[in-house]
């Protein structure tokens, strides 16, 4: 693009601007209509709460292709508080090594070195658009890492590097690739994730997977700190099975457990997790052609292989605001997310505050391919608007 020439609004819009990466785009043809079911008004442990909340459990079962004798369960505090549950109750039992790539999983380093204070801990980083070498890491610890990283847009090309004969267990924070991107369960002892991504649910609950490994972990090892209430898993000893069947921690919104329980049987509907996959493989492309043909834009993710299909993760490569420093950066990248919000056309697309100054957008199994292609030339108008304003200013 000729940067003396500015574009156009493009005539054709977003039918749903929703690009948020979390909470994120409801379903195709949601409505509130579609919780009209939800058990209300009663206690989620009455006969009828424990039915849906095994039914939300069955049916990740389900959809995930969770292994049989793996065990789900609902827990308080998003993928947050389904996290930290792992790493306060199950660490400490060998060395681990805690493995971060972007800010999410800089906040499990800290939480290790920092907050648990665990001694024998080695820490693996690379920097924003880049994997670490997950070959070279010692499988024989703990493993503690994100599968996808939500704010550098940098995935697990597959589990391959991780060995199935391994001593550790592998905790893995998949809250923006479950049901987008094949999780192999064999290699993932621990699993947690947020509905609120790629299903599109309503926030503030979690879920974690626990494979049998990690519940001999739990029943074999009492961590040497106190364990807050919700993030009890055993009680003398022995896994608390209740937790797995439907009988939650703490008191779950039964309404935000109704539309789950909707977002599934519309995946369901679909053809399951393949179908799923298939439409955020669908929505990167349709923005992997056009970073293709644009040249003031380009992945923040370095290696093809590990762009994420969910949370696609943009730097802004046009010479002149490459030259400028990160604040200047910033404030371009805002003024073309403001300038794209005050259309209506594409909302909370802004980089992660911790993250290099772009744009990040969501693509995860919600977004439909058309509005992603919608969307495209109004990022075109975006970038030729915030350039004139560099012209203007000058």
């Amino acid at each position: 693009m000729n940067e003396t020439t500015q574009v156009g609004a493009p005539q054709v819009r977003p039918a749903n601007p929703n690009f948020s990466s979390g909470p994120c785009a409801k379903r195709p043809g949601w409505s509130l209509d579609a919780l009209t079911d939800a058990w209300l008004g009663r206690s989620h442990r009455a006969g009828g709460g424990k039915v849906k909340l095994a039914e939300a459990i069955d049916l990740t079962r389900e959809v995930l292709q969770v292994p049989a004798d793996y065990r789900i369960g609902i827990v308080p505090a998003s993928d947050t508080g389904a996290y930290e549950m792992a790493m306060w109750t199950m660490l400490g039992a060998r060395p681990i090594t805690m493995v971060a790539w972007e800010s999410f999983g800089a906040g499990w380093v800290t939480d290790a070195l920092k907050q648990l204070k665990l001694d024998d801990t080695t820490e693996v980083t690379a920097p924003y658009g880049e994997l670490p070498d997950m070959a070279a890491i010692d499988w024989d610890s703990d493993v503690c890492f994100t599968w996808n990283g939500t704010t550098s847009g940098v995935k697990m090309p597959n589990g391959d590097a991780i060995p199935a004969d391994r001593a550790g267990l592998t905790l893995v924070d998949a809250t923006s690739a479950a049901f987008a991107q094949p999780l192999p369960f064999d290699k993932c002892d621990v699993t947690t994730f947020s509905w609120q991504k790629v299903m599109g649910g309503e926030a503030a609950h979690g879920i974690i997977i626990l494979s049998p490994r990690a519940v001999e972990r739990l029943e074999s090892y009492t961590p040497d700190r106190p364990l807050p209430k919700i993030f009890r898993l055993t009680k003398s000893g022995k896994l608390i099975e209740g937790i797995f069947k439907g009988e939650t921690i703490n008191t779950p919104s039964m309404l935000c457990v109704e539309d789950y329980i909707d977002t599934l049987n519309w995946g369901k509907s679909l053809g399951g997790l393949d179908a799923l996959i298939a439409r955020a493989d669908a929505n990167f492309a349709a923005l992997d052609s056009w970073v293709a043909k644009t040249d003031w834009v380009d992945f923040l993710a370095t290696d093809p292989a590990t762009r994420s299909n969910t949370s696609v993760c943009l730097a802004i490569t046009d010479p002149e605001v490459a030259a400028m420093d990160k604040d200047g950066q910033a404030a371009f990248a805002k003024s073309m997310v403001t300038a794209l919000d005050k259309q209506g056309v594409a909302y909370d697309i802004g980089a992660y505050r911790d993250a290099p100054p772009g744009l990040r957008i969501w693509a995860g199994a919600t977004v439909e391919t058309s509005d992603l292609e919608a969307l495209t030339p109004w990022l075109d108008w975006a970038f030729s608007q915030a350039k004139a304003g560099l012209k203007s200013a000058a």
